[in-house]
Protein backbone atom coordinates (compact mmCIF):
# COMPACT_ATOMS: atom_id res chain seq x y z
CA UNK A 1 0.00 0.00 0.00
CA UNK A 2 1.62 3.34 -0.88
CA UNK A 3 0.35 6.62 0.58
CA UNK A 4 -0.51 9.23 -2.41
CA UNK A 5 2.37 11.84 -2.70
CA UNK A 6 0.61 15.50 -3.38
CA UNK A 7 2.16 14.31 -7.36
CA UNK A 8 2.24 17.29 -9.76
CA UNK A 9 0.86 16.15 -13.21
CA UNK A 10 2.43 17.62 -16.06
CA UNK A 11 0.11 16.67 -18.62
CA UNK A 12 -3.74 16.85 -18.45
CA UNK A 13 -5.74 13.16 -17.48
CA UNK A 14 -6.30 10.90 -20.84
CA UNK A 15 -8.54 12.54 -22.89
CA UNK A 16 -10.56 9.40 -24.38
CA UNK A 17 -14.48 10.06 -24.32
CA UNK A 18 -15.93 9.20 -21.59
CA UNK A 19 -18.13 6.52 -22.87
CA UNK A 20 -15.24 4.81 -24.71
CA UNK A 21 -12.98 5.15 -21.41
CA UNK A 22 -15.67 3.58 -19.45
CA UNK A 23 -16.62 0.57 -21.52
CA UNK A 24 -12.88 -0.30 -21.97
CA UNK A 25 -12.69 -0.16 -18.31
CA UNK A 26 -16.00 -1.77 -17.14
CA UNK A 27 -14.48 -5.23 -16.30
CA UNK A 28 -11.77 -4.20 -14.35
CA UNK A 29 -13.95 -1.34 -12.73
CA UNK A 30 -15.97 -4.10 -11.86
CA UNK A 31 -13.56 -6.40 -9.91
CA UNK A 32 -12.05 -3.15 -8.35
CA UNK A 33 -15.86 -2.47 -7.53
CA UNK A 34 -16.26 -5.71 -5.78
CA UNK A 35 -12.75 -5.31 -3.67
CA UNK A 36 -11.13 -8.93 -5.83
CA UNK A 37 -8.27 -6.33 -7.56
CA UNK A 38 -6.89 -2.96 -5.46
CA UNK A 39 -7.77 -0.06 -6.44
CA UNK A 40 -6.28 2.75 -7.10
CA UNK A 41 -7.07 5.40 -4.49
CA UNK A 42 -8.45 5.04 -1.06
CA UNK A 43 -10.13 8.20 -0.03
CA UNK A 44 -10.16 7.50 4.03
CA UNK A 45 -11.73 9.45 7.02
CA UNK A 46 -13.88 11.68 4.46
CA UNK A 47 -17.25 13.08 5.66
CA UNK A 48 -19.46 12.31 2.62
CA UNK A 49 -21.71 14.50 1.03
CA UNK A 50 -24.28 12.53 -0.57
CA UNK A 51 -27.09 14.63 -2.56
CA UNK A 52 -29.46 11.90 -3.46
CA UNK A 53 -30.24 11.13 -0.16
CA UNK A 54 -29.25 14.86 1.58
CA UNK A 55 -26.85 12.97 4.05
CA UNK A 56 -23.09 13.68 5.43
CA UNK A 57 -21.75 9.79 5.63
CA UNK A 58 -18.85 9.18 6.91
CA UNK A 59 -17.22 6.98 4.85
CA UNK A 60 -14.03 6.29 2.76
CA UNK A 61 -14.34 6.25 -0.69
CA UNK A 62 -12.65 4.07 -3.30
CA UNK A 63 -11.76 5.64 -6.99
CA UNK A 64 -10.35 2.94 -9.95
CA UNK A 65 -9.67 4.77 -13.30
CA UNK A 66 -11.00 8.05 -13.10
CA UNK A 67 -14.25 6.24 -11.52
CA UNK A 68 -15.93 5.87 -8.37
CA UNK A 69 -16.56 2.12 -7.72
CA UNK A 70 -17.55 1.74 -4.13
CA UNK A 71 -17.52 3.04 -0.49
CA UNK A 72 -15.90 1.60 3.26
CA UNK A 73 -12.06 0.09 3.36
CA UNK A 74 -10.31 -1.72 0.86
CA UNK A 75 -7.47 -2.44 -0.45
CA UNK A 76 -5.99 -0.02 -2.55
CA UNK A 77 -2.68 1.45 -4.29
CA UNK A 78 -2.61 4.55 -2.89
CA UNK A 79 -4.43 6.15 0.37
CA UNK A 80 -5.17 9.74 1.51
CA UNK A 81 -6.44 10.38 5.03
CA UNK A 82 -9.17 13.39 4.70
CA UNK A 83 -9.09 13.38 8.38
CA UNK A 84 -12.60 14.17 8.92
CA UNK A 85 -12.85 16.84 5.66
CA UNK A 86 -15.62 16.92 3.93
CA UNK A 87 -16.02 15.51 0.29
CA UNK A 88 -18.39 16.97 -2.02
CA UNK A 89 -18.79 16.36 -5.82
CA UNK A 90 -16.59 18.33 -8.48
CA UNK A 91 -18.57 21.98 -9.05
CA UNK A 92 -20.65 22.46 -12.44
CA UNK A 93 -20.58 25.75 -14.27
CA UNK A 94 -23.68 24.90 -16.03
CA UNK A 95 -23.93 28.92 -18.04
CA UNK A 96 -20.34 30.80 -18.64
CA UNK A 97 -18.94 32.60 -21.44
CA UNK A 98 -15.57 32.13 -20.97
CA UNK A 99 -14.47 34.84 -23.21
CA UNK A 100 -15.90 37.35 -20.23
CA UNK A 101 -12.65 35.96 -18.11
CA UNK A 102 -10.36 38.20 -21.22
CA UNK A 103 -8.36 34.94 -21.32
CA UNK A 104 -7.99 31.82 -22.92
CA UNK A 105 -9.82 28.69 -21.80
CA UNK A 106 -6.41 26.80 -20.60
CA UNK A 107 -5.65 30.08 -18.34
CA UNK A 108 -9.71 30.24 -17.20
CA UNK A 109 -8.89 26.60 -15.95
CA UNK A 110 -6.11 27.31 -13.93
CA UNK A 111 -8.45 29.95 -12.19
CA UNK A 112 -11.62 27.60 -11.46
CA UNK A 113 -10.64 24.11 -11.43
CA UNK A 114 -8.11 25.04 -8.06
CA UNK A 115 -11.54 26.79 -6.66
CA UNK A 116 -13.20 22.94 -7.14
CA UNK A 117 -15.06 24.06 -10.73
CA UNK A 118 -14.13 20.37 -12.73
CA UNK A 119 -16.89 21.28 -15.20
CA UNK A 120 -18.36 24.02 -17.31
CA UNK A 121 -20.87 24.33 -19.96
CA UNK A 122 -19.64 26.75 -21.87
CA UNK A 123 -21.52 28.87 -24.49
CA UNK A 124 -18.84 30.58 -27.07
CA UNK A 125 -21.39 32.94 -28.52
CA UNK A 126 -18.81 36.04 -28.53
CA UNK A 127 -15.75 33.87 -30.35
CA UNK A 128 -18.74 33.03 -32.72
CA UNK A 129 -19.82 36.16 -33.46
CA UNK A 130 -15.87 37.18 -34.36
CA UNK A 131 -14.53 34.03 -35.80
CA UNK A 132 -17.95 31.71 -36.57
CA UNK A 133 -17.15 27.69 -35.99
CA UNK A 134 -13.52 28.57 -35.60
CA UNK A 135 -14.09 30.47 -32.20
CA UNK A 136 -16.23 27.19 -31.38
CA UNK A 137 -13.66 24.84 -31.89
CA UNK A 138 -10.65 27.12 -30.26
CA UNK A 139 -13.51 26.73 -26.98
CA UNK A 140 -14.00 22.89 -27.31
CA UNK A 141 -10.24 22.40 -27.87
CA UNK A 142 -9.42 23.91 -24.48
CA UNK A 143 -10.21 20.58 -23.51
CA UNK A 144 -6.51 19.83 -24.87
CA UNK A 145 -4.43 21.99 -22.84
CA UNK A 146 -5.97 21.69 -18.92
CA UNK A 147 -7.87 19.41 -16.92
CA UNK A 148 -11.01 21.10 -16.91
CA UNK A 149 -13.65 19.83 -18.56
CA UNK A 150 -15.35 21.63 -21.18
CA UNK A 151 -18.64 21.21 -22.58
CA UNK A 152 -20.39 23.49 -25.20
CA UNK A 153 -23.62 24.79 -25.94
CA UNK A 154 -23.47 26.24 -29.48
CA UNK A 155 -23.92 29.74 -30.23
CA UNK A 156 -27.90 30.05 -31.31
CA UNK A 157 -27.42 34.14 -32.44
CA UNK A 158 -24.91 34.86 -35.16
CA UNK A 159 -25.20 37.12 -35.35
CA UNK A 160 -27.54 38.02 -32.43
CA UNK A 161 -29.76 40.73 -34.72
CA UNK A 162 -29.59 42.15 -38.71
CA UNK A 163 -28.65 46.11 -36.71
CA UNK A 164 -25.08 44.98 -36.28
CA UNK A 165 -22.39 43.78 -38.18
CA UNK A 166 -20.50 40.66 -37.31
CA UNK A 167 -17.53 38.82 -38.30
CA UNK A 168 -19.33 35.50 -39.14
CA UNK A 169 -23.15 33.97 -39.63
CA UNK A 170 -23.37 30.54 -38.45
CA UNK A 171 -26.72 28.96 -40.05
CA UNK A 172 -28.76 25.46 -38.73
CA UNK A 173 -26.30 23.40 -41.27
CA UNK A 174 -23.23 24.98 -39.39
CA UNK A 175 -24.99 23.84 -36.29
CA UNK A 176 -25.81 20.20 -37.34
CA UNK A 177 -22.56 19.46 -38.29
CA UNK A 178 -20.96 21.03 -34.94
CA UNK A 179 -23.47 19.13 -32.69
CA UNK A 180 -21.74 16.06 -33.74
CA UNK A 181 -18.78 16.81 -32.36
CA UNK A 182 -17.28 15.78 -29.10
CA UNK A 183 -18.63 17.95 -25.37
CA UNK A 184 -21.05 19.48 -28.00
CA UNK A 185 -24.04 19.18 -25.96
CA UNK A 186 -26.98 21.36 -27.78
CA UNK A 187 -27.85 25.36 -28.52
CA UNK A 188 -26.94 28.01 -26.84
CA UNK A 189 -29.44 30.82 -25.24
CA UNK A 190 -32.29 31.08 -27.80
CA UNK A 191 -31.77 35.51 -27.77
CA UNK A 192 -34.38 35.42 -30.74
CA UNK A 193 -37.32 34.65 -28.57
CA UNK A 194 -39.18 37.71 -31.25
CA UNK A 195 -38.03 34.79 -33.86
CA UNK A 196 -39.24 32.16 -31.94
CA UNK A 197 -42.86 33.86 -31.45
CA UNK A 198 -43.22 34.77 -34.91
CA UNK A 199 -42.16 31.16 -36.33
CA UNK A 200 -39.14 32.49 -38.13
CA UNK A 201 -37.58 29.95 -40.39
CA UNK A 202 -34.24 30.37 -39.94
CA UNK A 203 -34.91 30.26 -36.00
CA UNK A 204 -36.63 27.00 -36.25
CA UNK A 205 -34.43 25.24 -38.55
CA UNK A 206 -31.86 25.81 -35.65
CA UNK A 207 -34.41 24.37 -33.29
CA UNK A 208 -34.90 21.50 -35.13
CA UNK A 209 -31.40 20.71 -35.53
CA UNK A 210 -31.26 20.68 -32.10
CA UNK A 211 -34.35 18.41 -31.37
CA UNK A 212 -33.95 15.96 -28.33
CA UNK A 213 -30.86 17.85 -27.00
CA UNK A 214 -30.37 21.05 -24.44
CA UNK A 215 -31.55 23.61 -25.48
CA UNK A 216 -31.00 27.02 -23.28
CA UNK A 217 -33.11 29.84 -23.03
CA UNK A 218 -32.53 33.43 -22.64
CA UNK A 219 -36.05 35.61 -22.28
CA UNK A 220 -36.00 38.22 -20.11
CA UNK A 221 -39.47 39.27 -18.67
CA UNK A 222 -41.34 36.88 -21.30
CA UNK A 223 -44.85 35.96 -19.98
CA UNK A 224 -48.27 34.56 -20.28
CA UNK A 225 -49.10 32.88 -23.63
CA UNK A 226 -45.59 34.13 -25.10
CA UNK A 227 -43.50 32.69 -22.45
CA UNK A 228 -46.14 29.64 -22.87
CA UNK A 229 -44.57 29.66 -26.69
CA UNK A 230 -41.79 29.55 -26.05
CA UNK A 231 -41.10 26.70 -23.82
CA UNK A 232 -43.54 24.72 -26.46
CA UNK A 233 -40.86 25.40 -28.78
CA UNK A 234 -38.28 22.72 -26.82
CA UNK A 235 -36.46 25.55 -24.89
CA UNK A 236 -35.62 24.18 -21.44
CA UNK A 237 -34.07 26.80 -19.23
CA UNK A 238 -33.63 30.72 -18.36
CA UNK A 239 -31.25 32.35 -16.77
CA UNK A 240 -32.10 35.86 -17.39
CA UNK A 241 -34.80 35.99 -14.61
CA UNK A 242 -34.63 38.97 -12.08
CA UNK A 243 -37.47 38.59 -9.54
CA UNK A 244 -38.55 35.40 -7.67
CA UNK A 245 -41.80 36.21 -9.42
CA UNK A 246 -40.81 35.92 -12.65
CA UNK A 247 -38.75 32.90 -11.85
CA UNK A 248 -41.34 31.11 -10.41
CA UNK A 249 -43.61 31.64 -13.52
CA UNK A 250 -41.18 30.08 -15.59
CA UNK A 251 -40.64 26.94 -13.21
CA UNK A 252 -44.31 26.41 -13.08
CA UNK A 253 -44.31 26.06 -17.19
CA UNK A 254 -41.34 23.33 -16.27
CA UNK A 255 -38.56 25.78 -17.49
CA UNK A 256 -35.44 25.46 -15.61
CA UNK A 257 -34.12 28.00 -13.53
CA UNK A 258 -30.23 28.97 -13.70
CA UNK A 259 -29.95 32.00 -10.91
CA UNK A 260 -26.95 33.88 -12.51
CA UNK A 261 -24.36 35.58 -10.04
CA UNK A 262 -21.79 36.96 -12.72
CA UNK A 263 -19.68 40.62 -12.76
CA UNK A 264 -22.59 42.36 -14.01
CA UNK A 265 -25.75 41.06 -13.63
CA UNK A 266 -26.28 40.00 -9.56
CA UNK A 267 -29.59 37.74 -9.64
CA UNK A 268 -28.85 35.28 -6.78
CA UNK A 269 -30.54 37.02 -3.57
CA UNK A 270 -33.07 38.15 -5.49
CA UNK A 271 -34.05 34.52 -6.66
CA UNK A 272 -33.18 32.44 -3.56
CA UNK A 273 -36.80 33.12 -2.22
CA UNK A 274 -38.20 30.82 -5.00
CA UNK A 275 -35.64 27.79 -3.93
CA UNK A 276 -37.57 25.50 -2.03
CA UNK A 277 -37.50 21.73 -1.34
CA UNK A 278 -39.58 20.83 -4.19
CA UNK A 279 -37.89 23.35 -7.30
CA UNK A 280 -34.45 22.52 -5.98
CA UNK A 281 -34.10 20.07 -8.31
CA UNK A 282 -34.58 22.34 -11.04
CA UNK A 283 -32.82 25.22 -10.33
CA UNK A 284 -28.85 25.70 -10.61
CA UNK A 285 -26.35 28.63 -9.79
CA UNK A 286 -24.38 29.80 -12.84
CA UNK A 287 -22.15 32.55 -13.51
CA UNK A 288 -22.74 33.47 -16.99
CA UNK A 289 -19.69 36.42 -16.95
CA UNK A 290 -17.46 36.49 -14.70
CA UNK A 291 -13.97 39.04 -15.02
CA UNK A 292 -10.57 38.84 -14.22
CA UNK A 293 -10.57 41.13 -10.83
CA UNK A 294 -13.44 38.52 -9.88
CA UNK A 295 -12.44 35.44 -10.45
CA UNK A 296 -9.25 36.06 -8.81
CA UNK A 297 -10.81 37.98 -5.77
CA UNK A 298 -14.18 36.44 -4.84
CA UNK A 299 -13.67 33.22 -6.85
CA UNK A 300 -16.31 31.05 -9.29
CA UNK A 301 -18.99 28.83 -8.49
CA UNK A 302 -17.15 28.32 -5.12
CA UNK A 303 -18.26 31.92 -4.39
CA UNK A 304 -21.90 31.79 -5.43
CA UNK A 305 -21.93 28.41 -2.84
CA UNK A 306 -20.60 30.56 -0.02
CA UNK A 307 -22.92 33.43 -1.23
CA UNK A 308 -26.15 30.82 -1.31
CA UNK A 309 -25.14 29.47 2.14
CA UNK A 310 -24.64 33.15 3.24
CA UNK A 311 -28.21 33.75 2.26
CA UNK A 312 -29.54 31.30 3.89
CA UNK A 313 -29.57 28.00 1.33
CA UNK A 314 -29.31 24.58 2.78
CA UNK A 315 -25.45 24.04 2.28
CA UNK A 316 -26.54 20.17 0.50
CA UNK A 317 -29.06 22.27 -2.15
CA UNK A 318 -26.69 24.58 -3.10
CA UNK A 319 -24.03 22.01 -3.79
CA UNK A 320 -27.08 20.42 -5.70
CA UNK A 321 -27.21 23.14 -7.50
CA UNK A 322 -23.43 23.46 -8.81
CA UNK A 323 -23.26 19.42 -9.33
CA UNK A 324 -26.28 17.21 -9.54
CA UNK A 325 -28.91 19.45 -10.97
CA UNK A 326 -26.98 20.81 -13.87
CA UNK A 327 -25.48 16.99 -14.48
CA UNK A 328 -28.96 15.87 -14.94
CA UNK A 329 -30.39 18.85 -17.22
CA UNK A 330 -27.36 18.70 -19.27
CA UNK A 331 -27.38 14.82 -19.87
CA UNK A 332 -23.78 15.05 -18.28
CA UNK A 333 -24.27 11.05 -16.93
CA UNK A 334 -21.68 10.02 -14.40
CA UNK A 335 -20.94 13.57 -13.41
CA UNK A 336 -22.41 15.74 -10.26
CA UNK A 337 -22.50 13.14 -7.03
CA UNK A 338 -20.57 10.68 -5.31
CA UNK A 339 -21.81 7.52 -6.01
CA UNK A 340 -20.22 4.18 -7.95
CA UNK A 341 -19.79 4.48 -11.87
CA UNK A 342 -20.04 8.08 -11.48
CA UNK A 343 -16.48 10.39 -12.70
CA UNK A 344 -14.40 10.86 -9.91
CA UNK A 345 -14.26 14.52 -9.45
CA UNK A 346 -13.98 15.44 -6.33
CA UNK A 347 -13.46 18.51 -3.92
CA UNK A 348 -11.86 18.26 -0.28
CA UNK A 349 -12.88 21.29 1.93
CA UNK A 350 -12.75 22.04 5.44
CA UNK A 351 -16.53 23.39 5.83
CA UNK A 352 -19.87 23.60 3.69
CA UNK A 353 -20.59 26.84 5.20
CA UNK A 354 -17.54 28.70 4.17
CA UNK A 355 -16.91 26.51 1.16
CA UNK A 356 -13.34 26.90 0.13
CA UNK A 357 -11.36 23.83 -1.89
CA UNK A 358 -8.23 22.37 -0.41
CA UNK A 359 -7.91 19.73 -2.60
CA UNK A 360 -9.79 19.05 -6.30
CA UNK A 361 -9.68 15.86 -8.25
CA UNK A 362 -10.78 15.13 -11.54
CA UNK A 363 -11.19 11.92 -12.77
CA UNK A 364 -9.72 10.66 -9.63
CA UNK A 365 -6.19 12.85 -10.56
CA UNK A 366 -4.96 15.62 -8.18
CA UNK A 367 -5.29 18.30 -10.06
CA UNK A 368 -5.06 21.23 -7.37
CA UNK A 369 -4.10 21.34 -3.84
CA UNK A 370 -4.13 24.60 -1.78
CA UNK A 371 -5.60 27.02 -4.70
CA UNK A 372 -3.21 26.17 -6.75
CA UNK A 373 -3.13 23.77 -10.25
CA UNK A 374 -1.22 20.85 -9.98
CA UNK A 375 -0.48 20.78 -14.07
CA UNK A 376 1.90 22.30 -16.13
CA UNK A 377 0.32 25.38 -18.28
CA UNK A 378 0.28 25.13 -21.56
CA UNK A 379 -0.20 27.35 -24.67
CA UNK A 380 -3.28 26.93 -26.85
CA UNK A 381 -3.11 27.55 -30.76
CA UNK A 382 -4.97 30.47 -31.42
CA UNK A 383 -3.82 31.24 -34.79
CA UNK A 384 -7.01 31.02 -36.37
CA UNK A 385 -8.30 34.23 -33.79
CA UNK A 386 -5.50 36.29 -34.74
CA UNK A 387 -5.59 39.30 -36.70
CA UNK A 388 -9.26 39.87 -36.46
CA UNK A 389 -8.97 44.19 -36.64
CA UNK A 390 -10.32 45.19 -40.29
CA UNK A 391 -10.86 48.31 -40.26
CA UNK A 392 -11.82 50.56 -43.45
CA UNK A 393 -10.53 53.52 -44.17
CA UNK A 394 -11.05 56.60 -41.36
CA UNK A 395 -11.21 59.66 -43.62
CA UNK A 396 -11.06 62.83 -42.13
CA UNK A 397 -14.67 63.31 -41.08
CA UNK A 398 -15.58 60.23 -40.74
CA UNK A 399 -16.10 60.43 -36.45
CA UNK A 400 -17.80 64.43 -37.71
CA UNK A 401 -21.02 64.90 -36.83
CA UNK A 402 -22.87 67.19 -38.94
CA UNK A 403 -25.94 69.76 -36.47
CA UNK A 404 -29.24 68.24 -37.95
CA UNK A 405 -31.79 69.42 -35.68
CA UNK A 406 -31.87 71.04 -32.17
CA UNK A 407 -32.61 68.03 -30.47
CA UNK A 408 -30.53 64.27 -30.34
CA UNK A 409 -30.79 61.14 -28.87
CA UNK A 410 -28.32 60.62 -26.36
CA UNK A 411 -27.37 57.21 -24.25
CA UNK A 412 -27.82 57.79 -20.89
CA UNK A 413 -25.82 55.27 -18.72
CA UNK A 414 -27.73 53.49 -15.88
CA UNK A 415 -25.20 53.12 -12.76
CA UNK A 416 -24.17 49.46 -12.34
CA UNK A 417 -26.53 48.14 -15.01
CA UNK A 418 -26.35 47.18 -18.59
CA UNK A 419 -29.56 49.04 -19.57
CA UNK A 420 -29.54 52.16 -20.77
CA UNK A 421 -32.45 55.39 -21.17
CA UNK A 422 -32.78 57.52 -23.82
CA UNK A 423 -32.76 60.83 -23.20
CA UNK A 424 -33.50 64.16 -26.03
CA UNK A 425 -31.06 66.93 -24.83
CA UNK A 426 -29.90 70.04 -27.25
CA UNK A 427 -26.19 69.28 -28.51
CA UNK A 428 -23.14 71.02 -28.40
CA UNK A 429 -22.76 72.58 -31.87
CA UNK A 430 -19.64 74.50 -33.36
CA UNK A 431 -18.75 75.15 -36.82
CA UNK A 432 -22.09 73.11 -37.40
CA UNK A 433 -20.74 70.20 -36.16
CA UNK A 434 -22.03 67.87 -32.92
CA UNK A 435 -18.85 68.26 -30.68
CA UNK A 436 -18.90 66.87 -27.07
CA UNK A 437 -19.76 68.76 -24.14
CA UNK A 438 -17.56 67.63 -20.96
CA UNK A 439 -19.33 70.29 -18.75
CA UNK A 440 -22.39 68.39 -19.40
CA UNK A 441 -21.31 65.22 -19.71
CA UNK A 442 -21.79 64.90 -23.40
CA UNK A 443 -19.17 62.51 -24.91
CA UNK A 444 -18.81 61.62 -28.73
CA UNK A 445 -19.49 58.02 -29.10
CA UNK A 446 -18.38 55.98 -32.33
CA UNK A 447 -18.59 52.22 -33.23
CA UNK A 448 -16.97 51.01 -36.03
CA UNK A 449 -17.18 47.60 -38.32
CA UNK A 450 -14.23 45.75 -37.64
CA UNK A 451 -14.59 42.73 -39.41
CA UNK A 452 -14.79 43.33 -43.06
CA UNK A 453 -13.46 46.43 -43.68
CA UNK A 454 -16.32 48.07 -44.73
CA UNK A 455 -15.78 51.05 -43.19
CA UNK A 456 -19.22 51.34 -41.48
CA UNK A 457 -18.92 53.50 -38.35
CA UNK A 458 -21.98 54.10 -36.13
CA UNK A 459 -22.17 58.15 -34.34
CA UNK A 460 -23.97 58.89 -31.64
CA UNK A 461 -23.55 60.59 -27.76
CA UNK A 462 -23.25 59.73 -24.27
CA UNK A 463 -23.79 60.52 -20.90
CA UNK A 464 -22.53 59.36 -17.44
CA UNK A 465 -18.95 58.46 -18.07
CA UNK A 466 -17.79 61.83 -16.89
CA UNK A 467 -14.54 62.06 -18.70
CA UNK A 468 -13.16 65.88 -19.24
CA UNK A 469 -11.28 64.67 -21.69
CA UNK A 470 -9.01 61.90 -23.47
CA UNK A 471 -10.65 58.62 -24.81
CA UNK A 472 -11.47 55.40 -24.17
CA UNK A 473 -11.98 52.62 -27.14
CA UNK A 474 -12.14 48.47 -26.75
CA UNK A 475 -12.67 45.99 -29.23
CA UNK A 476 -15.23 43.86 -26.56
CA UNK A 477 -18.75 45.73 -27.50
CA UNK A 478 -21.52 42.93 -26.86
CA UNK A 479 -22.81 40.93 -29.47
CA UNK A 480 -20.94 41.61 -32.64
CA UNK A 481 -17.16 42.87 -31.26
CA UNK A 482 -16.84 45.52 -33.40
CA UNK A 483 -14.70 48.49 -32.03
CA UNK A 484 -16.60 51.04 -29.33
CA UNK A 485 -14.72 54.62 -28.99
CA UNK A 486 -15.79 57.12 -26.72
CA UNK A 487 -14.22 60.73 -26.07
CA UNK A 488 -13.63 64.19 -25.75
CA UNK A 489 -11.47 65.35 -28.47
CA UNK A 490 -10.98 64.22 -31.57
CA UNK A 491 -7.67 63.74 -32.20
CA UNK A 492 -7.70 61.63 -28.83
CA UNK A 493 -10.73 59.42 -30.55
CA UNK A 494 -8.33 58.55 -33.39
CA UNK A 495 -5.75 58.00 -31.32
CA UNK A 496 -7.23 55.46 -29.43
CA UNK A 497 -8.83 53.71 -32.83
CA UNK A 498 -5.27 53.39 -34.11
CA UNK A 499 -3.94 52.19 -30.95
CA UNK A 500 -6.57 49.23 -30.69
CA UNK A 501 -5.95 48.71 -34.48
CA UNK A 502 -2.26 48.06 -33.94
CA UNK A 503 -2.65 46.17 -30.66
CA UNK A 504 -4.93 43.91 -33.11
CA UNK A 505 -7.25 44.21 -30.42
CA UNK A 506 -7.90 45.52 -26.96
CA UNK A 507 -8.52 47.84 -24.81
CA UNK A 508 -7.16 51.70 -24.55
CA UNK A 509 -6.93 54.69 -22.44
CA UNK A 510 -5.89 57.89 -24.18
CA UNK A 511 -5.26 61.49 -23.58
CA UNK A 512 -3.50 64.45 -25.05
CA UNK A 513 -1.86 62.43 -27.56
CA UNK A 514 -0.51 59.57 -25.25
CA UNK A 515 -1.39 55.99 -24.84
CA UNK A 516 -2.14 55.97 -20.97
CA UNK A 517 -2.37 52.06 -20.38
CA UNK A 518 -3.36 49.37 -22.61
CA UNK A 519 -4.54 45.76 -22.78
CA UNK A 520 -4.01 43.51 -26.09
CA UNK A 521 -6.44 41.07 -26.87
CA UNK A 522 -4.96 39.81 -29.84
CA UNK A 523 -7.23 36.70 -29.43
CA UNK A 524 -10.29 37.35 -31.55
CA UNK A 525 -10.00 41.21 -30.23
CA UNK A 526 -11.68 39.40 -27.27
CA UNK A 527 -8.95 37.83 -25.34
CA UNK A 528 -5.53 37.83 -23.92
CA UNK A 529 -2.83 35.24 -24.24
CA UNK A 530 -1.42 35.69 -20.62
CA UNK A 531 -2.02 34.85 -17.26
CA UNK A 532 -4.90 36.24 -15.60
CA UNK A 533 -2.91 37.94 -13.15
CA UNK A 534 -1.64 39.87 -15.76
CA UNK A 535 -4.77 40.61 -17.41
CA UNK A 536 -6.01 42.07 -14.07
CA UNK A 537 -3.24 44.18 -13.49
CA UNK A 538 -3.59 45.70 -17.00
CA UNK A 539 -7.25 46.27 -16.25
CA UNK A 540 -6.41 48.14 -13.00
CA UNK A 541 -4.30 50.35 -14.67
CA UNK A 542 -6.88 50.90 -17.06
CA UNK A 543 -9.27 51.96 -15.14
CA UNK A 544 -6.69 54.06 -13.47
CA UNK A 545 -6.33 56.05 -15.90
CA UNK A 546 -9.88 56.50 -16.93
CA UNK A 547 -10.36 58.02 -13.55
CA UNK A 548 -7.25 60.42 -13.92
CA UNK A 549 -9.42 61.26 -17.35
CA UNK A 550 -12.57 61.65 -14.99
CA UNK A 551 -14.62 59.04 -15.52
CA UNK A 552 -17.27 58.45 -12.80
CA UNK A 553 -17.53 54.47 -13.76
CA UNK A 554 -15.72 51.66 -11.54
CA UNK A 555 -15.57 49.37 -14.78
CA UNK A 556 -15.72 51.71 -17.16
CA UNK A 557 -14.85 49.47 -20.18
CA UNK A 558 -17.56 47.08 -19.45
CA UNK A 559 -19.86 49.78 -19.97
CA UNK A 560 -18.57 51.16 -23.14
CA UNK A 561 -19.08 47.21 -24.18
CA UNK A 562 -22.79 46.93 -23.57
CA UNK A 563 -23.23 50.49 -25.48
CA UNK A 564 -23.24 48.27 -28.43
CA UNK A 565 -25.62 45.60 -27.51
CA UNK A 566 -28.86 46.08 -29.26
CA UNK A 567 -30.40 43.57 -27.32
CA UNK A 568 -30.41 45.04 -24.28
CA UNK A 569 -32.76 48.30 -23.36
CA UNK A 570 -33.51 50.98 -23.72
CA UNK A 571 -30.95 52.95 -26.65
CA UNK A 572 -27.65 51.79 -28.07
CA UNK A 573 -24.87 52.02 -30.74
CA UNK A 574 -24.13 49.66 -33.12
CA UNK A 575 -22.21 49.97 -36.47
CA UNK A 576 -25.32 50.63 -38.28
CA UNK A 577 -26.55 53.28 -36.15
CA UNK A 578 -29.03 54.19 -33.14
CA UNK A 579 -31.08 51.34 -31.77
CA UNK A 580 -34.42 51.67 -30.05
CA UNK A 581 -34.12 48.37 -28.75
CA UNK A 582 -37.83 48.26 -27.56
CA UNK A 583 -38.81 49.30 -30.82
CA UNK A 584 -36.61 46.94 -32.15
CA UNK A 585 -35.25 49.28 -35.20
CA UNK A 586 -32.79 51.73 -36.16
CA UNK A 587 -33.52 55.18 -35.40
CA UNK A 588 -31.84 58.72 -36.74
CA UNK A 589 -29.73 60.25 -33.70
CA UNK A 590 -31.55 63.73 -34.82
CA UNK A 591 -35.18 64.58 -33.39
CA UNK A 592 -37.31 67.35 -35.25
Amino acid sequence: MRLLGGRRHDHPPERRPAIQAWQDDLPEILQAARGRIPVDLLLTGARVANLFTGEILDSAVAVHRGRIVGFGPREAVEVLDLGGRHLVPGLIDGHVHIESSMVTPGEFARAVVPRGTTTVVADPHEFANVCGMDGVEFVRRGNDVSPLEIQVMLPSCVPATGMETSGARLDARDLEEALTRPNVLGLGEVMDYPGVLSADEAVLAKLRVAAGRPVDGHAPGLSGPDLHAYVAAGIGSDHECTTAQEALEKLRVGMHIMLREGSVTRDLEALLPVVNAQTVARCMLVTDDREPEDLLEEGHMDFLVRKAVGLGLPPLQALSMVSLNPARYFGLRGLGAIAPGYQADLVVCNDLRDFRADLVFKRGRLVARGGQAQWERQAQDAAALSNRVHLGPLGPDALEIPARGPRIRVIDLVPDQIVTRQVLLEPKVVEGRVVSDPGRDLLRLAVLERHHGTGRIGLGMARGFGLKRGALASTVAHDSHNLAVVGVDEADLRLAIAEVQRLGGGLVAVADGEVLASLPLPVAGLVCDRPLTEVREAIRLLHEAAESLGCLLPRPFMSLAFLALPVVPTLKLTDRGLVDVEAFRLVDLFMP
